[in-house]
């Protein structure tokens, strides 16, 4: 039996190691042997002022975005998994849709919407509603609005999964025991699930680290990302060592993170 389960999975563990082990390890190799061999990469990559604030405003802005992301995705789906059949029909719709728009073609929309000559500031200065145009884009500001927009349809499976599991006696019993529907919600039904908020906020953080097409457009090369700092160190510089380098860190902070996180559902879940 196990040897029937190995074979059946054998294409796609040869896939995975070749799609990714492979050029992963070819990476680690770089961030050793450029310029020179030795670790004097992962030592600059830890001690640069300039990597360390870029590595401190990814995470930071990550952060930002999770929790927005996330609080936004869990009002959508309370809509999407507790509303009428127009509703769900509605929202259903609006979580779909985005997935058939690029990245590329969602950035350069906002960058229509809020660059000084966007939509935004020429109606906002025609009607009188400011007389300058307002800094939106090229900026932390757009990088977030950006990365929010394109991140809540992936929290929101995980808290549907969530939501579509909790018992309605559980809610029904508490309403008959004369809770308000506010104390309900934030006290019976918001801790029943966690789980779904937990996997949504590590999906949207984990992605969020990775992003590059977003912040580079919207953030100008004011706002720089490791992900832009590692292709701006391999395609400009070039210094392919340092680059590799910050992506190894990177892929094991990650590697850390799942692997914390994981342990912990597993400790809630007994």
């Amino acid at each position: 039996m196990l040897r029937s389960r190995l074979f059946l999975l054998a294409p796609l563990l040869v896939f995975l190691a070749l799609a990714y082990l492979v050029p992963f390890l070819g990476v680690m190799r770089w961030s050793v042997t450029l310029p020179e061999p030795g670790l004097g990469q992962y030592k600059t990559a830890l001690t640069d002022p300039l990597v360390l604030s870029v590595i401190w405003r990814t995470v930071r802005i990550c952060a930002l975005v999770t929790v927005l992301a996330v609080a936004m995705a869990y009002i959508i789906t309370l809509l999407w998994v507790r509303g009428g059949p127009v509703m769900r029909l509605f929202v259903e719709l609006c979580i779909l849709i985005p997935f058939w728009i690029s990245v590329l073609t969602r950035a350069f929309g906002w960058l229509a919407l809020l660059s000084n000559r966007g939509i935004i500031n020429t109606w906002g200065q025609e009607i009188g509603i400011f007389s300058e145009p307002l800094a939106l884009v090229r900026n932390e500001f757009g990088v977030v609005l950006g990365m929010v927009h394109f991140l809540i349809p992936f929290a929101v499976f995980p808290l549907a999964s969530a939501m579509r599991s909790v018992d309605e006696r559980v809610l029904l019993a508490a309403r008959g025991m004369g809770a308000s529907r506010a104390r309900i919600f934030w006290q019976v039904f918001v801790p029943m699930t966690k789980t779904g908020i937990f996997g949504a906020c590590l999906l949207v953080f984990v992605f969020a680290l990775g992003f590059f097409v977003t912040p580079a457009i919207l953030g100008g090369g004011r706002s720089v990302l490791v992900a832009e700092l590692i292709w701006l160190r391999i395609f400009q510089s070039p210094d392919w060592g340092l680059g590799a380098a910050i992506s190894v860190i990177m892929m094991v902070a990650i590697g850390l993170l799942l692997a914390l996180t994981m342990k912990y559902a597993k400790g809630t879940g007994r």
